[in-house]
């Protein structure tokens, strides 16, 4: 997010052949990553830009009559926007309460959601686990228990995610999973004591934090590798990523010496490696504006830049990149607003012109925002909406 402070159906067989040199195999519905880190779809390379339709199914989960997501998708499909990432979750503890209470009920909301993307052609990227305290907050522990492959806290995400995974794993409008939002921000903090996840009770927080609901690196690998291999054993083929966003510019330097001491170019690409363990094989990503300061060893450096080096890190593992977040606010004067439009400008010029095959802007159809940079189709900020589409115009036939 912006940083503003069952099965449903038979597996489908397709030929892959000019990924595998000829020989037909099956292949899960929605994308799979092929050689070098390769986006493919139908087995053919693919570059898309998609949304973050952040809200389409805490909606329905908070009001079950609000299928507003529909009309939404309308505009999507309509405009040729490939795919939305959104939250498939509750945010805080107490949003929960259907899934624990009544998990037919709280299926059946997300059921509407997967099944309209399915009728409109629309590709999904759920992520499971959106805010990292919730998790550990439901089942009473800190949230260093990310780290711990035996804690309660694991056991709760593998059922969870076991479950839409399952439930959902034959559907051709999944093209990936993802575990959360930005973990890896809150890892190996200086100021980690100031730093620690809020305390709302009323939302189903506890009422205190210590030391042991600081993150480290290490944490949240193990965090990453748990939650793919979760996955592994139901989905064998499809994407999946870790939701991180880009290292901060410090991320090494905190993680091994517990300074602000600014990384190099390539020790900012061994910490984006570190931070995606195997079975992960889409590496994450989020971009704005204030990622441009203070980076290797420069006042300031460029989109194309940073996401070179994020390419580079893909074709060093293997595995694809996803910039799961991109965009530029406003603050409602004519001033800002034309700062905000020539850096998401910039932004998808930089995303097509080194290679990403996948993205998605922030943020679309979301009210709670609508100060400052949600987009629809129609409103102040559609010219984002309007440059996404022309971006996946461009791209289409030229995927590589």
């Amino acid at each position: 997010m912006l940083r503003v402070s069952g099965v449903l159906g038979a597996a489908v067989m397709v030929c892959l052949g000019c990924a595998t040199g000829g020989v037909a195999e099956p292949a899960a519905p929605g994308l799979r990553i092929g050689e070098g880190g390769v986006v493919l779809k139908d087995g053919e390379p693919f570059r898309g830009m998609g949304v973050n339709y952040f809200s389409a199914f805490s909606r329905v989960l908070a009001d079950p009559n609000d299928t507003s997501y529909r009309a939404g998708m309308d505009e999507l499909v309509k405009a040729k926007i490939p795919f939305a990432r959104f939250m498939a979750c509750g945010f805080w503890p107490k949003d929960y309460a259907l899934y624990r209470e009544d998990k037919e009920a709280f299926f059946t909301r997300m059921d509407g959601v997967v099944k309209a993307a399915e009728e409109r052609g629309l590709g999904l990227i759920p992520s499971l686990c959106w805010f990292y305290p919730t998790v550990p907050d439901l089942v009473g522990e800190p949230c260093n228990q990310w780290g711990n492959p035996d804690s309660k806290t694991i056991a709760f995400m593998r059922q969870y995610v076991g479950e839409v995974v399952g439930r959902y794993a034959d559907s051709p409008a999944i093209w990936a999973w993802e575990l959360g939002n930005e973990f890896s921000l809150a890892a190996d903090l200086p100021n980690a004591k100031e730093c620690r996840p809020p305390i709302v009770p009323h939302w189903g927080t506890p009422e205190t934090r210590s030391e042991n609901d600081e993150m480290t690196h290490d944490m949240w690998v193990v965090a990453c590798r748990e939650f793919a291999k979760t996955i592994r054993k139901i989905d064998p083929r499809r994407p999946i990523t870790t939701g991180h966003s880009l290292p901060r510019p410090s991320a090494q330097h905190q993680r091994f010496e517990g300074t602000w001491i600014r990384d190099s170019a390539e020790e900012f690409q061994t910490n984006l490696i570190d931070v995606t363990p195997d079975p992960c094989d889409l590496i994450s990503v989020h971009l704005y504006p204030f990622d441009l300061d203070g980076r290797y060893g420069k006042e300031k450096t460029t989109y194309e830049e940073i996401l070179s080096l994020c390419m580079g890190a893909s074709r060093k593992t293997g595995k694809a990149l996803f910039v799961g977040e991109f965009g530029q606010a406003d603050l409602e004067n004519e001033k800002s607003f034309e700062v905000a439009r020539q850096h998401c400008l910039a932004m998808i010029a930089a995303i097509e012109k080194t290679g990403v095959p996948l993205s998605a802007v922030w943020v679309y159809d979301y009210p709670a925002q609508d100060s400052f940079i949600n987009m629809t189709a129609d409103n102040k900020r559609s010219y984002v909406f309007r440059a996404v589409a022309a971006a996946n115009e461009r791209m289409r036939g030229r995927a590589l």
